[in-house]
């Protein structure tokens, strides 16, 4: 009988049952991607993230270089931001990592994670969407915002999602409101182009605490109808609105059910700091 350690940690949040609950897994030794993928299935969040050492002399506690791997409960994913915030959560709280700086070997290249009081930053790729025709999306458009207005239309051609701005007539209850069908996001968008929906507006950055942006992302196309916070989809969102806003240096809310708080800061070198606080609610073993 096997026994592994898992945590599930709600991340992007400072309290419990808040921001998004990723399952995170602390391995001893490799496992094959088919118990990878019944354990992410079994956990049913939106990611359950694996994380195994690279030099087989290091420990959880003193090794500096990790692989991580992303699963949702039916495929794994190349970069997934708030099981990366939990993985490292995890290391810094219950591991006592001894390391400012913790390095993650994922499919998306390596990721830089640092401890900076009760945040944690992690460096992530930027990936900047190009404007695109409306008229090519208006299906998926029309099945997530209905009659509501649109400013523009973006497409992240590398992470293949979509992102939609609602107008700055719409206020956030517009987009809090939205009830979104995820069957019916399904069937208005087959052509592989899209994996990921992200809906957003102009923030109140004149208002406490000042978000200078709100969002919502849907995955159906990865078996994720909402995810609640979503770290990969603000490496888009980031480069969008930095450009539109002229600033580095922006507080984002996605306003799920659950919501979550992201503090980005767009580098000059083409990469993103992504920033958060994480809360750990369970710990257990999974028995195989």
């Amino acid at each position: 009988m096997m026994e592994i350690q898992v945590f599930i940690v709600d991340a992007f949040t400072n309290l419990p049952f808040k921001g998004n609950p990723a399952a995170i897994c602390p391995l001893l030794n490799e496992l094959c991607d088919e118990v990878y993928q019944k354990i992410a299935a079994e956990m049913n969040l939106s990611e359950t993230a694996f994380i195994t050492k690279i030099n087989p002399s290091d420990d959880f506690t003193t090794g500096s270089r990790f692989r991580l791997r992303w699963f949702t409960p039916t495929n794994e994913v190349n970069l997934c931001g708030h099981a990366t915030l939990a993985t490292a959560a995890v290391l810094f709280q219950y591991k006592k990592n001894v390391n400012p700086v913790v390095v993650f070997e994922t499919k998306s290249g390596e990721l830089c994670v640092t401890q900076q009081g009760e945040r944690i930053i992690m460096d992530f790729p930027l990936n900047p969407p190009t404007r695109e025709n409306p008229n090519e999306f208006k299906d998926i458009i029309k099945a997530a915002v209905g009659d509501h207005p649109v400013q523009d239309v973006y497409l992240s051609k590398s992470t293949k999602k979509l992102m939609v701005r609602l107008a700055d007539s719409c206020n956030r209850s517009v987009l809090t409101s939205l009830k979104v069908d995820p069957a019916v996001l399904l069937s208005s968008e087959k052509s592989g182009r899209v994996k990921g929906l992200i809906l957003t507006m102009i923030g109140a950055p004149d208002c406490q605490p000042g978000y200078d942006f709100y969002s919502r992302y849907f995955a159906p196309w990865n078996g994720i109808p909402e995810d609640p916070v979503t770290g990969s989809a603000h490496t888009v969102l980031g480069s969008y609105w930095s450009e539109k806003l002229g600033k580095k240096k922006m507080l984002a809310y996605q306003c799920s059910r659950r919501g979550g708080e992201l503090e980005l800061e767009v580098r000059d070198d083409g990469r993103i700091n992504i920033a958060g606080q994480a809360v750990t609610v369970l710990q257990g073993t999974i028995t195989l």
